[in-house]
């Protein structure tokens, strides 16, 4: 389907699974599928804390807004098997927190710059209190591979673009409002045979069941003067109220099941369902990398996700179902 029949049929599906917070949470061994819910009484005791708890739109008031990029298919690359699975869950989840999903699938490096831009200056961020910025494909160092990447014709977008698409002099509508990029992408090479590389390596003949997000391989000073004032002006923070939660640490690759989809995906639906009732985004995140030290992809392989660039200067709670 199209990007606009996904958000159609993402949106639509909203209601059903709005409808799942009256439903009581089943446990697989002692995991959550449905969202656990925050209380009227926790979201009125945290918010007199105004000073260190970012305010929240009421549900009537607001409109929560989200960009989802998940790239699949490439035409030099290996596909990316399970993708799908994360662009389900990830989608299911976010809209169970009450955000708007925007959903696009395998975009070129240009053109996922295009959809964090034009999502940046969409009117209605004005009514959202947050947003969320996904991002699942082939990763380098400090660059997401377009699907049109290969060797002498690269095709990526840079990450630093996202926060600067996003940050209080492009995109004011966010301005004190908490940002949370999430991207699933390698950093780094790996160098077993066996894996399937989100990158420009080939593919083995028989891929294994955990395959490899992998790849080849604010600043802005003031100067005073106590002779200059200024009239009706102040100055902000030029990036100020984000958190990014990446996949893998520098140089290193991330895993993927083929067909469960990311670790990193499937920890974050893991986590959040379980604990976002009752948890800011920060601790969330920290129990997301628990999830990496206790449970590793398998037996012969570690990876660890990493905070970064976190400039949120209050807690952020979700109070999802309110």
């Amino acid at each position: 389907p199209s990007p606009t029949d996904r958000v159609g049929n993402l949106l639509a599906g909203s209601q059903e699974v709005k409808a799942s917070y009256k439903v009581s949470p089943t446990e697989t061994k002692g995991r959550t599928s449905e969202l656990l819910l925050s209380s009227e009484q926790f979201k009125t005791e945290k918010l007199k804390d105004r000073d260190n708890i970012y305010a929240v739109m009421a549900p009537a008031d607001r409109t929560r807004m989200a960009l989802l990029i998940t790239n699949v298919h490439f035409k030099h690359l290996s596909d990316r098997h399970g993708a799908e699975k994360d662009e389900q869950d990830m989608s299911k989840l976010l809209i169970s927190l009450g955000y708007n999903v925007e959903p696009h699938r395998d975009l070129s490096g240009a053109a996922m710059d295009e959809a964090v831009e034009r999502f940046s200056k969409d009117p209605g961020l004005a009514a959202t209190d947050s947003v969320f910025v996904v991002i699942r494909s082939h990763g380098v160092k400090g660059a997401i591979l377009g699907v049109h990447h290969c060797d002498g014709v690269p095709d990526q977008f840079p990450i630093d673009n996202i926060y600067k698409h996003l940050d209080s002099a492009r995109c004011p509508k966010l301005l004190n409002k908490p940002k949370v990029i999430i991207i699933q992408a390698c950093r780094g090479v790996d160098d077993g045979s066996a894996i399937v590389t989100d990158g420009p390596g080939s593919v083995p003949e028989q891929a294994p069941v955990v395959q490899v997000d992998a790849a080849l391989p604010p600043h802005l000073a003031d100067e005073v003067d106590a002779d200059i004032e200024e009239d009706a002006i102040h100055r902000v923070h030029k990036e100020k109220d984000m958190v990014s939660l990446l996949s893998c640490t520098a140089d290193t690759v991330s895993y993927r099941h083929k067909s469960q989809g990311s670790f990193l995906i499937q920890h974050i639906v893991e986590i959040f369902n379980r604990h976002a009732h009752e948890d800011h985004i920060d601790e969330l995140f920290r129990k997301v990398l628990k999830r990496f030290e206790d449970e590793p992809p398998s037996a012969s392989v570690r990876q660890m996700a990493v905070k970064d660039r976190c400039t949120l200067t209050k807690m952020f709670y979700l109070f999802d179902g309110l």
